[in-house]
């Protein structure tokens, strides 16, 4: 996973967390904020698929999305140059919901 870490940030993208099993890039946030395209990349092991659960479970919860979209727009205008605050911001709601969405679509991946 580091020899292919390298590989990523060697083509341009920026390094923001390194968990156990995980390494997620970026690439698109400047000195002055975010970019008008911001890329993300997530690093993982195969089986390791909570984005993917989130984003399911998202996608048949409106109300929990609108909640998600409505945080990320107040969290953008406070932490624009700060991207480790927003993203600390929201990772409560996101565990929250990604365990939420793993009982619901438990087997699914």
């Amino acid at each position: 996973m580091e020899t292919t870490a390298r590989v990523i940030e060697k083509n341009g993208f920026i390094r923001m967390s390194t968990e156990v099993n995980r390494i997620s890039f970026n690439r698109g946030y400047t000195k002055n904020g975010f970019a008008d395209k911001v890329f993300h990349l997530h690093l993982c092991y195969a089986g390791d698929n909570d984005e993917l659960y989130f984003r399911d479970y998202l996608n048949e919860h409106t109300q929990i999305a609108e909640e998600y979209e409505a945080m990320k727009l107040q969290l953008w205008k406070l932490y624009e140059h700060n991207r480790d605050a927003y993203t600390n911001a929201k990772t409560e709601f996101i565990r929250k919901w990604t365990a939420e969405a793993k009982k619901v679509y438990v087997g699914r991946y």
